[in-house]
């Protein structure tokens, strides 16, 4: 359901690209997505827990160790956002300015960066070959298509040049140290 929902929301955000129809279909889009999201990552766990899968010979300590990783980034990440950004990281309250400080300077995704830990360490937890599968090969995809077809076009509508310039100088995931010159266009 979210794709169609990305897609479906890019186009009404071309079709009138203002800064107003951007708020609200954010909001709207925030919405919805929490609900496919929340409700997809219940029904992978409840599926990862109760099917048989390939052991991982990995310690489950180190998820509850990823795990708080990914928790503890997420809260300062939405601290970031709050105190520098005048807002929040979802429909809640949109930020009101482009934060490039802290994690922000590193990354452009550090929300989406610490839930994937988050997630990824979850599935240790559990011990869940199927679950870190699902995670992988189905939830990553899909964040990246909302990200890249959706977000970052009502970031650029909403914050301009601003929104372009920080995109430019720094990486949709993989951190680099702010500051650094990209390697050529990496992700």
């Amino acid at each position: 359901m979210i794709i169609p929902v990305v897609f479906v929301g890019r186009r009404l955000l071309d079709r009138q690209p203002t800064i107003e129809q951007a708020d609200l279909l954010t909001t709207i889009l925030h919405y919805l997505v929490m609900i496919f999201f929340g409700s997809a990552v219940i029904a992978a766990t409840k599926f990862g827990l109760s099917s048989p899968s390939w052991s991982i010979s990995i310690p489950s300590w180190m998820g509850l160790v990823l795990m708080m990783i990914g928790g503890i980034s997420i809260l300062i990440v939405v601290l970031n956002l709050a105190i520098k950004g005048l807002g929040a990281p979802f429909a809640v309250a949109l930020t009101r300015i482009v934060v490039t400080e802290w994690m922000y300077g590193w990354t452009r995704n550090p929300m989406i960066l610490g839930a994937l830990a988050f997630l990824v360490g979850l599935g240790l937890w559990f011990q869940s070959t199927l679950f870190l599968v699902w995670v992988i090969i189905v939830l990553c995809p899909v964040i990246f298509l909302l990200l890249k077809v959706y977000e970052e076009r009502e970031l650029e509508i909403r914050f301009g040049e601003d929104y372009l310039e920080y995109k430019a100088r720094t990486p949709m995931f993989f951190p680099r140290k702010p500051g650094d010159k990209p390697d050529g266009g990496a992700v």
